[in-house]
């Protein structure tokens, strides 16, 4: 009788060794910095369980575009097979290059503790200047301003382009317009995949728009009545087939009242539109909304709740009735302290509701 038959007739389970399940170090950013600040380092304050069998994983790369950096870094868990370190140099410099870092490994927990970029970088040699220039950007917020530098010698060919990262918690548009020794859009040489990382690059320059983005929060009486300021200080470069977005909310119970405000990308079929909402209308009450899509470069820039207020109807005040309710206006909470507020002639009801928002970085 065959010795792997008996287990079976005697009814027996035999049990095999459970794979122990790893804790790795966890974390996801990505950042510019410039050169002169390498090598950088980085502490994973973050430990993350991982499934059973899972391995710990290291990613780095990095861009390099004249006097800037662009890093990427990834750990966690992942389902790969172990490999020892790999350094692979995707573009060499001078002028753009791209260099990874890659690793997996099972043997402990928080074995993957690459600290800083020191596998990976090593100092440039002196680059002797050429006589080709070209505009010079890296930046993930689209490159609206440009200044012009002079490429390396054998540099004769100007990059314009942008990369799309994503991995983990990196979802990333990097602009990117520097020298190259040829005329590609291959400034990855191909790659696609970099440890849990996708990595894809376009270069058509009107494929990603750059738009103004930021939230704007105003709580103040007669918001319906007085505009107020609405400006994005920081920009950011779309997806592919996104558009440019700016949004109001305001909400005005009388001597109380809030306005919201997004600026960003947006996916919609409307390529361009502005539209006005009055969802309920005075007396009482009152909630409107503005919407404007667009689709050129840095559209999205109302300065003020100006285009939301003017579209407002306009009417003299009516006269107070006999209804008394408290009201308040809180944003991220139960109002904890509200006023009696006599209601104007017309309204029979008291309201007490939520309303809950999201998106548009709310």
């Amino acid at each position: 009788m065959s010795p792997a038959l008996l287990p079976a007739l005697l009814g027996l389970t035999l049990l095999l060794p459970r794979v122990q399940a790893l804790t790795c170090q966890s974390i996801a950013v990505d950042t510019v910095i410039k050169i002169s600040e390498l090598p950088f380092r980085w502490t994973a304050e973050k430990e993350k369980p991982c499934a059973d069998g899972w391995g710990c994983q290291d990613v780095l790369m990095l861009t390099e575009n004249g006097p800037e950096v662009y890093i990427v870094v990834i750990k966690g868990c992942t389902k790969e097979k172990d490999h020892e370190a790999r350094v692979i140099k995707h573009r060499q410099g001078p002028g753009l290059s791209v260099t990874s870092y890659t690793r997996v490994c099972r043997q402990k927990d928080l074995c993957n503790n690459l600290s800083s970029t020191f596998p990976v970088w090593t100092l440039p040699p002196t680059a002797v200047p050429g006589f080709t220039r070209c505009p010079f950007c890296l930046s993930t917020k689209g490159c609206e301003s440009v200044t012009n530098v002079t490429c390396p010698i054998g540099h004769t060919h100007c990059y314009n382009g942008v990369l799309q990262l994503r991995g983990e918690s990196i979802h990333t548009n990097l602009a990117v317009r520097g020298c190259m020794s040829q005329a590609a859009c291959n400034l990855l040489n191909e790659t696609r995949k970099i440890g849990s990382l996708s990595v894809s690059e376009n270069c058509d320059p009107n494929a990603f728009l750059t738009c103004r983005r930021g939230t704007m929060i105003k709580m103040q009486p007669n918001l319906s009545q007085n505009q107020v300021q609405w400006n994005a200080l920081s920009t950011v470069v779309c997806d592919l087939k996104e558009v440019c977005q700016e949004t109001l909310l305001l909400v005005d119970v009388g001597p109380r009242s809030l306005i919201l405000g997004s600026k960003g990308c947006s996916k919609t079929k409307t390529q361009s539109s502005k539209t006005v909402s009055i969802h309920s209308g005075p007396p009482g009450v009152i909630i409107s909304s503005y919407a404007h899509f667009c689709s050129s470069n840095m559209c999205n820039n109302a300065s003020s709740s100006r285009v939301l207020v003017d579209s407002l109807p306009r009417s003299a005040p009516p006269p107070p009735g006999y209804l008394h309710c408290p009201v308040c206006v809180q944003i991220g909470g139960f109002c904890t302290s509200s006023i009696n507020f006599t209601c104007p002639n017309g309204t029979t009801h008291c309201y007490d509701g939520l309303i809950s928002l999201n998106g548009g970085e709310c």
